[in-house]
């Protein structure tokens, strides 16, 4: 669905990125799913964390501290309930001297809440610094991509809904930042947890932590089981996330279509299989992850049991004191809570690996052939240019031009006509290496283009396409995208040479005046003036225009074409028509037919030969003839 601007969650992208040329007539190219390997996706988000190693290990080392502050003090506390016990005991028996030593229980009492304090104040700053790490590599990893789709070839946005590269570059990156910040400190919090309860209940009773650690291989098994099969619809989730972003931008992005055509039904069909799906997915991995929660308190439950009866047993055997047993139990409830608490991670951990899956790949991505290493900088070009036995196809098994050869002279204006998929656009793809060829080759005044420094070839060629692309901002900076140095009064003279200028000014603030984000405060034909407007002020070499005047009215045109004709003299101009009548004063016009050039010559020379064209004129001519 053709927009005219990037939506505002990706606009930090969209002023980032070079002007696309128009999609290809071929189908959308499909690319198969890479296979999915959480190993290597693991390690690569290990490097991401390697150049904050010392602020890593120092929230490591608050939260090891905090835990083990947290863990010493049950045991502890637990010499007040032995203290409180025995007066309690000795008042019962009537023995002499028997009190509550309240004054030991104060200093214990203190003891304890400034272990506490500290631990609270060590978790703040673990997660003031894991909260500062997690984002800076958040920001990185965001302008990495960013960086890498300035740089993906135009079959990578063809293979991909926009939707899709919008919910990679902000919900799996989100799902990222929060693992990052939370879950990886959680996770080690969890395990030394684990392991400082193990060593406080052995120094009590190391019966007793035989019992409780019994119950370890069950959360294990209960932990690994559900996670294997949670991961694959975890996957899923994050998967159909995506898809379920493109349709919603695709939907409210061209609602007026929407609308228009009464399809409201059909989106919110898909909308609702889409969500469907989504909740089918979210709805099993959560439900599988939530199970984890009720075992494992089960399974906690049977150990807090089995620690009360034999705890009791030895407290009457005067083995262990009654705080030592008070002690215990409050270890074992903390033995399970990290487990708990691990399994929970884990599950998180695997959308992250599946998030971080999806963002590497588009990281992976093939790129644009780079510059080769001598390619060399045009300054100024005459605008010759050549395709020699030019072979290009999107799919291997399907060719679309073969073999073509054009000659086009500094200043000629060529027109190209052809029906719909006869590979007009695809031949302006190649001359821009928005698409590389796969044999034969194109020169600019006897230069293989592919020997000219990439971002150099592009600006010799302005393009005024069909469908108008603006973001959101003034119309100030909309004409002046491909020359961001112009003085006000270039771009006004260009807005004047587009007749633009008059309708601007009648805008409450000119040049100044905001475009929304669907640009829907002017008109098409209005937008289609701005984009002529920004040719005019780069002032190219090479122009291509793809029907430009297609969206305004008969007047404007005929102004345009005036103004176009001045713009085109002495350049050379590829002119992509639909509307035969617009092309009568081309130099040359190439018919176009399946990828190969089936008539060359003028409009004179074309319609005496009575052939392709001559058929396609007449047929405009006398529907036009016929509708009046």
């Amino acid at each position: 669905m053709t927009r005219d601007k990037k939506p505002e969650s990706i606009d930090r992208f969209s002023r980032q990125m070079p002007m696309r040329g128009p999609r290809p007539g071929g189908p959308l190219i499909l690319q198969k799913e890479k296979p999915k390997r959480p190993i290597e996706t693991t390690k690569r988000l290990i490097k991401y964390l390697k150049p904050h190693l010392l602020w890593i290990l120092i929230a490591l080392a608050a939260t090891i501290a905090a835990t083990i502050l947290t863990i010493i003090a049950p045991k502890i506390l637990g010499r007040a309930t032995t203290e409180i016990f025995r007066g309690i005991m000795a008042k019962s028996l009537r023995l002499p001297n028997a009190r509550i030593n309240f004054e030991y229980i104060s200093k214990i009492l203190v003891k304890v809440s400034i272990f506490y304090l500290l631990s609270a104040l060590l978790h703040f700053v673990q997660q003031f610094l894991m909260a500062d790490v997690s984002q800076k590599i958040v920001k990185k990893m965001r302008s990495e991509i960013s960086q890498k789709l300035t740089k993906l070839p135009l079959k990578f946005y063809d293979s991909k809904t926009h939707g899709e590269i919008i919910s990679r570059a902000t919900n799996d990156v989100d799902l990222i930042s929060n693992t990052l910040q939370q879950n990886l400190v959680q996770f080690i919090s969890a395990v030394v947890s684990i392991v400082g309860v193990i060593i406080m209940m052995l120094t009590i009773s190391p019966l007793l932590t035989l019992v409780t650690v019994l119950t370890l291989p069950a959360s294990i098994l209960v932990t690994f089981f559900i996670t294997k099969y949670s991961q694959k619809f975890f996957s899923q989730q994050q998967k159909l996330l995506g898809k379920l972003t493109g349709h919603v931008e695709e939907t409210y992005g061209g609602h007026i279509v929407v609308k228009a055509y009464c399809k409201e039904k059909d989106a919110i069909e898909k909308f609702d299989k889409i969500n469907t799906e989504l909740f089918r997915a979210s709805q099993r991995a959560q439900s599988l992850s939530g199970m984890i929660m009720p075992l494992m308190n089960f399974i906690g439950n049977v150990g807090y049991v089995i620690v009360s009866v034999f705890g009791g047993i030895l407290v009457t055997k005067r083995v262990i004191t009654i705080g030592d047993v008070q002690a215990f139990i409050q270890y074992s409830r903390q033995f399970t809570q990290p487990i708990v608490q691990i399994s929970n991670i884990a599950n998180l951990i695997q959308s992250t690996i599946a998030a971080a899956e999806r963002v590497f790949e588009i990281l992976d991505e093939q790129e644009e052939q780079p510059d080769k290493p001598n390619a060399i900088r045009l300054e100024k070009v005459k605008g010759d240019v050549k395709f020699e036995r030019v072979y290009f196809s999107y799919l291997p098994e399907k060719p679309l031009i073969e073999n073509l050869n054009i000659e086009v002279k500094s200043g000629q204006k060529i027109a190209i006509v052809g029906p719909t998929g006869a590979g007009k656009t695809t031949l302006v793809n190649l001359l821009m290496r928005f698409y590389e060829i796969q044999s034969g080759r194109i020169t600019i005044d006897g230069i293989d283009i592919r020997d000219i420094v990439k971002s150099n070839l592009r600006r010799i060629f302005g393009m005024v396409l069909q469908d108008t692309w603006l973001f959101n901002g003034t119309i100030k900076e909309n004409i002046a995208y491909g020359k961001p140095n112009a003085t006000d009064e270039e771009i006004i003279q260009a807005a004047k040479a587009a007749q633009a200028h008059h309708f601007i000014m009648a805008l409450p603030d000119g040049y100044d005046t905001v475009i929304n984000e669907e640009a829907s405060n002017i008109s098409q034909g209005e937008k289609q003036l701005i984009t002529i407007a920004r040719a005019f002020l780069v002032n190219p070499d090479i122009l291509i225009l793809d029907e430009a005047t297609s969206n305004v009215d008969t007047l404007t045109e005929i102004y345009i074409q005036k103004a176009m004709q001045q713009l085109m003299k002495g350049k050379t101009s590829f002119i992509i028509a639909h509307r035969l009548s617009t092309i009568k004063n081309a130099d040359l016009i190439l018919v176009m037919n399946e990828g190969k050039i089936i008539e060359t010559g003028t409009h004179k020379e074309l319609m005496e030969k009575g052939g392709f064209y001559a058929e396609l004129y007449k047929s405009q001519f006398l529907g036009a003839f016929v509708e009046s």
